[in-house]
């Protein structure tokens, strides 16, 4: 794997770090199953692009496209709490009409940017360029993983834990678990769009297709990184699902660029069932740790 691949798969991994951190807040302090992850991932990209399309700075852009996605969680949560419909339906539903809404938005199935001002546009050069994306894309990497770890110390972050833990003693204690299942999808959405965000202007350009399979990666990253780095702390936590979205692009890098797999007819047209390999080998590799652990202690 060339430099220029390995950066590239850094960058990518990096703003799917962003959907880890998301995916973190719906499926695992929530215990939420979201399938919004594939509509409001373009939805920030649709959202940021159309804005600095229309002239708008990029980062202000980016903060749109994250106030769409968190609208886009809430509406998913709201289905969900006032209106009775079942987690995962109610995510279908909104994942599904904010396909049209993202075609509304840009006004095509994609929308260039190339010539356009982007968030690196300032800072890169063509000497750079490789290195310096992965640079600010990390620095706002690490900003949401502030946020969140001073975030569930706080005494919403606890009630929010509390919800996803045990919902029947949380509401017994007094927390209104609807409002903090309202302000967990928003938050999980928002960093979601975030990274749609930041895709969109890395590629040039936004498409109404990007958003397909961003639930599978970032379901991926966190188990990945819960495998490699087992933790109970928030901080931890979070900084394993950075850690497990990175791999997880540099696995996939190496996949496509390993002459291995070239000599058994694999390519760039497979990346899809590779993703889906490496996802089912995400799943067992705990079981089975669990498996021979137990075993040694039994030996």
């Amino acid at each position: 794997m060339s430099l220029i691949a390995f950066f590239g798969a850094l960058e990518s991994g990096l703003i799917y770090g962003l959907v880890a951190l998301g995916v973190l807040i719906s499926f695992r302090t929530l215990d939420f199953p979201d399938l919004t992850a594939d509509g409001s991932f373009p939805l920030g990209g649709a959202v940021a692009g159309i804005s600095i399309v229309a002239g708008v700075n990029p980062w202000l852009a980016c903060a749109f496209g994250m106030l769409a996605g968190s609208v886009a969680g809430i509406v998913t949560a709201w289905l969900h709490v006032k209106l009775g419909i079942l987690q995962l339906l109610a995510s279908i539903l909104v994942m599904v009409a904010l396909y049209s809404v993202n075609l509304r938005i840009m006004g095509a199935p994609n929308l260039p940017l190339l010539g356009e001002t982007t968030v690196f546009s300032t800072l890169v050069t063509n000497g750079n360029g490789y290195w310096m994306r992965c640079l600010i894309i990390g620095v706002v990497v690490a900003i949401a993983m502030l946020f969140l770890n001073w975030f569930y110390s706080t005494e919403t972050g606890l009630s929010m834990r509390a919800t996803g833990s045990n919902l029947r003693m949380a509401q017994a204690q007094g927390i209104n678990t609807s409002w903090m299942t309202i302000i967990g999808m928003a938050i999980s959405n928002g960093l979601i769009a975030l990274a749609g965000a930041l895709f969109v202007q890395t590629q040039g350009g936004a498409d109404i297709s990007i958003g397909i399979g961003t639930i599978v990666i970032g379901l991926a990253a966190v188990i990945i990184g819960e495998t490699i780095i087992p933790a109970k702390r928030i901080w931890l936590i979070t900084f394993a699902v950075v850690v497990g979205a990175v791999l997880y692009k540099l696995f996939i890098q190496v996949a496509l660029s390993s002459d291995t797999l070239r000599s058994i007819g694999f390519g760039p047209q497979d990346l899809n069932l590779i993703t889906a390999l490496l996802v089912v080998l995400a799943l067992v590799l705990p079981k089975a740790k669990t498996k021979f652990l137990s075993r040694k202690v039994r030996a």
